[in-house]
């Protein structure tokens, strides 16, 4: 069972402010850049994920059609050849040559809607020689693992969300999942900025357990 402690490390940043947020809408993602095989990975994936927080998915956003993009890709600068892209990410030519140049692999950007919860998240996945040596069913759940909620920039520098079976299967860490799970819990509000707000996911997860 996780301690609140460890629930507060999760979702506190690295400059020490505390924020928790989740999805107020249906997720309706859409991938871009892959077989139709790893299509239905990354969406089986959300499936799940959503299946096992108790959050639902739609086929289309009536305010943006897809509030979830997937994009796979060998070089950042292909990202300013999307069209209208730009118009989604403010600053995406400056953003593209930050992490061109930080040679990172990963980045997601979040939308919030007036309330503060979740609307839309775009996931930038560049297929270096470290993720494409990933299976596409790990990458594809560590991904929407990381699009449910707003976790901590460091939440999982240490640690994975995912382990692993001794039949050698990856899946969701329990506690990761009971911690998702929590923060979906209707009585839970959609965005929180104070820490007491882990003190309360804690005791979701005990209830849940039955303790």
């Amino acid at each position: 069972m996780m301690e609140a402690t460890e629930v507060t490390r999760h979702f506190t940043r690295s400059d020490g402010t505390y924020l928790f947020a989740r999805w107020g809408r249906p997720i309706a993602p859409i991938v871009f850049g892959v077989e139709e095989e790893t299509l239905s990975v990354v969406k089986g994936a959300f499936e799940a994920v959503c299946h096992m927080a108790g959050h639902h998915m739609a086929e289309t956003d009536p305010e943006l059609g897809t509030n979830v993009m997937v994009f796979f890709f060998r070089e950042w600068d292909e990202l300013l050849a999307v069209p209208d892209l730009d118009r989604l990410i403010d600053g995406l030519a400056p953003l593209v040559a930050r992490l061109s140049e930080a040679d990172a692999n990963q980045y997601r950007v979040f939308r919030f809607d007036e309330e503060g919860a979740i609307k839309a998240c775009f996931v930038f996945l560049r297929m270096d020689n470290v993720l494409s040596a990933v299976p596409a069913e790990t990458l594809a759940l560590s991904q929407v693992v990381q699009c449910m909620v707003i976790w901590s920039d460091v939440a999982f520098t240490d640690t994975s969300p995912l382990g692993q079976l001794e039949d050698g299967r990856v899946v969701l860490r329990p506690e990761i999942g009971a911690l998702i799970r929590a923060g979906y819990d209707p009585v839970m509000p959609a965005i929180a900025r104070d820490e007491s707000h882990a003190l309360r996911l804690a005791a979701r997860m005990q209830v849940a357990q039955g303790n």
